[in-house]
């Protein structure tokens, strides 16, 4: 029973890890990088469709990202989706793609990019502080229900701070990563 209830214990607190490295992935760092456009749709023939699932997106150089339809008649509707997703980028439009130039990021726009990442963070941190109080309760009813001792009960709890601690851990070491990489020139 004990075993059962950590299982689902981590792999929650896995996905909730796994949610926060997406996040992180798509915060700007002033290089070029296919996930800052993971998550843009664009209106091919009336149905919006992701924008990987139209083109060929691809890092043409460390500062430039470039969109390569398969249709080319798609170039101005995947330019009109980038400026309208508001994402602080100007596409270009050449013979058969889409150039997107990745804007150096100044001091204050950095700062205010590793406070949001460290949102992000605290939001991670929470959703596994509120896993952990679930599987405590949980632990607590099946007590209450006997299905488990006292002792066992209490095993299960430190078995599960034990995992609430690994994945903080894994969540601060994500936010250094993040940091140093939005912070480096």
């Amino acid at each position: 029973m004990i075993k059962d209830i950590l299982k689902d214990t981590e792999t929650r607190m896995h996905k909730a890890t796994e949610v926060i490295r997406q996040e992180l992935a798509k915060v700007r760092t002033g290089k070029a990088t296919t996930t800052l456009l993971d998550g843009l749709k664009v209106d091919y023939y009336g149905t919006m469709t992701p924008l990987n699932q139209v083109g060929n997106v691809s890092v043409a150089d460390i500062h430039t990202l470039t969109v390569t339809p398969w249709d080319k008649s798609m170039l101005d509707v995947i330019m009109k989706a980038i400026q309208a997703a508001n994402i602080g980028l100007n596409p270009m439009k050449d013979a058969d793609y889409v150039r997107i130039p990745i804007p150096p990021l100044n001091e204050e726009r950095r700062k205010e990019l590793v406070k949001l990442s460290k949102k992000f963070g605290e939001d991670g941190k929470i959703a596994i502080r509120n896993i952990r109080r679930d599987a405590i309760e949980h632990l607590k009813k099946s007590e209450k229900a006997e299905h488990l001792s006292e002792d066992d009960r209490k095993r299960g709890e430190q078995e599960t701070q034990k995992l609430t601690d690994k994945f903080i851990k894994d969540i601060d070491a994500l936010l250094v990563h993040k940091e140093k990489e939005i912070m480096e020139v």
